[in-house]
Formats: structure tokens, C-alpha cells, sequence
């Protein structure tokens, strides 16, 4: 019980210290999620969700790093502009499979 207690505290600490970022990791998350049972299952909603996520947080750490630079600002944007490249890439993928 106490190692769900710390996780809990944990997890709310990381919500209020730093929302953006938080947000970020939680849509990340749930875009690994998504583009993992789309590539187990076949269906198209699922990916479409995963690269739909991944190009939201993507833009968002970049306006993010763009108001606010972090001390890892260039790695940060080259991490999130590589996510956005490939989850573009991704898109025409499956517009070129219908």
C-alpha cells in the first residue's frame, strides 16, 4: 500500500510542478499505447489516434520550448520535430493505403 502512496504522490507532484510537460508525457503515453494495439490489431482508428497524439504533444513541446527554452532546448525540439516528421509520414502512409 505505502508503494501506491508514493506513486500517487509522485504522480500529483508531477502535475503541479510542471502541467505542459506533464500533459506532454500523458499524451505520449497514450500514443505508444495506441500505435501499439494498431500495430497488434489492424485497425486504422487506432493509429490514427497514436500519429494524431504524437503530432499534437509534438507541437506543443515545441511552442513550449519556443516560449520558454529549457536547458536541453535543442535536443528537445530535434526529438520533437523527428515525432512530427514521422508521425507525417506516418499519416500519408495510411492515406496512400486507402
Amino acid at each position: 500500500m505505502r508503494v501506491w502512496h508514493f506513486w500517487l504522490n509522485s504522480f500529483i507532484l508531477a502535475s503541479q510542478y510542471n502541467p505542459p510537460r506533464f500533459v506532454e508525457l500523458l499524451m505520449l503515453t497514450v500514443a505508444i499505447a495506441m500505435l501499439a494495439i494498431g500495430t497488434i490489431l489492424p485497425d486504422r482508428p487506432y493509429l490514427v489516434l497514436g500519429l494524431s497524439l504524437v503530432v499534437g504533444a509534438s507541437i506543443s513541446i515545441l511552442v513550449r520550448e519556443a516560449i520558454a527554452p529549457s536547458h536541453q532546448s535543442r535536443i528537445t525540439k530535434l526529438t520533437a520535430l523527428l515525432l512530427l516528421f514521422i508521425s507525417f509520414y506516418g499519416f500519408a502512409d495510411l492515406i496512400n493505403t486507402l
